[in-house]
């Protein structure tokens, strides 16, 4: 492996960093008291090549692998969790099934919107009774001619309102049966398709979450992706990919949570010393470098296998687990370095201590990504 930083990942890291000071820090308080998805920056993130890191240069995007793709995510997300959350799910979920699995058609139809953030995608699969357990969902989508009509809800869906476009997996046969289930590509304006309620969060709080609902939702049969019946094995895979955009996030997180506290630590002053000369301080800032350095490692490793074609399940789940939870010590730890001011939103910490969370719930709990690694290990 080699463990050198490319000149492309110097490259966004320097081009992130500079639009970040400019279009993201400050506002991105005001974005997170209101909850505002803030559409522009991503449009303007699209116009960097952003939205469409791994979509291939002749469908309009920037071409690069999961290397430049985890790289691009922690930058964000050391600035703010929630725009790099919206960049992931975009990049990974929505425009990444439609790049795997879509037909050419498709393909052509949609990717140049998708990479260039002329367009915001959405990805649904959770239900608000089958959120692990999606072999159950309940969305149904029957067959009427030419069309297929769809009927139920999702949940916890990022850029459920704001999104042009839904990839949006529902069940075409029976309950319980993984070969049941299809994938849709839905347009925003499709009658029947519409966006319910928004979540009111703790963190993530610029990253729009919301229900979507189908009532009587017609689709014609060109929307599906692939074959009836593939889209539960499709979502999975997805999903290996989407672990690792979420290893990046908390990763990024981390970094971001750490660096002020390393930077607060050398300018606050206490008995007359800074309190990073104290070892119930540096000692903190040992183990939170030294577990984000672990997290780093896991979180490129998965990158460089899916870059290399390599089957990923295990490692991606590894580094999602191991970075998440990581990124919640960190966070956590950050909060006590800053003290009572850590407590407080005019600093950093409070806001990556409630971003952090996340983490490890989203794209699969803690607790699953121990049931995708255990399996992997004793099959």
């Amino acid at each position: 492996m080699e463990f050198t930083t490319t000149e492309n990942q110097r490259m966004i890291a320097d081009m992130i960093r500079d639009f970040g000071a400019k279009h993201i820090k400050p506002s991105m308080r005001a974005w997170d008291e209101s909850q505002e998805f803030p559409v522009e920056v991503f449009k303007a993130l699209g116009k960097l090549g952003l939205m469409g890191v791994l979509v291939p240069v002749p469908y309009g995007g920037s071409g690069f692998g999961y290397v430049e793709y985890v790289t691009a995510i922690a930058e964000l997300s050391k600035i703010d969790g929630s725009i790099g959350l919206s960049m992931a799910a975009h990049n990974s979920l929505c425009t990444g099934h439609i790049l795997q699995f879509a037909s050419e058609a498709q393909k052509q139809q949609y990717l140049p919107k998708l990479a260039t953030g002329e367009w915001i995608g959405a990805w649904g699969l959770t239900e608000p009774n089958t959120g692990s357990d999606a072999g159950n969902m309940r969305t149904v989508a029957v067959q009427d001619g030419d069309y297929w009509v769809i009927n139920g809800a999702k949940n916890f869906i990022t850029h459920g309102k704001s999104g042009n476009v839904a990839v949006v997996i529902v069940r075409t046969g029976e309950v319980g049966d993984s070969h049941a289930m299809t994938a849709f590509i839905i347009e925003k304006g499709t009658e029947g398709f519409s966006a319910g309620r928004k979540e009111d969060k703790l963190g993530m709080r610029a990253s729009e979450t919301t229900e979507l609902i189908f009532e009587d939702c017609r689709v014609h049969k060109d929307q599906v992706i692939g074959q009836v019946g593939e889209g539960f094995v499709q979502a999975m895979k997805v999903l290996d990919g989407g672990r690792i955009s979420i290893a990046a996030l908390s990763l990024g997180i981390a970094q971001g949570a750490f660096e002020a506290s390393v930077a607060y630590a050398q300018e606050r002053q206490q008995f007359n010393k800074p309190i990073a000369s104290f070892q119930g301080i540096s000692f903190k800032l040992a183990d939170m470098a030294t577990e984000i350095e672990a997290a780093s490692l896991l979180t490129y490793q998965a990158a460089d296998m899916k870059d290399r074609g390599l089957d990923v399940n295990k490692e991606s789940a590894m580094a999602k687990l191991y970075a998440s939870e990581v990124s919640v010590r960190v966070a956590n730890e950050a909060v006590q370095i800053f003290g009572g001011y850590g407590f407080t939103k005019d600093y950093p910490a409070e806001k990556y201590y409630r971003d952090a969370k996340l983490c490890t719930i989203g794209e699969g709990t803690s607790e699953i990504q121990k049931l995708v690694i255990s399996r992997a290990i004793l099959k």
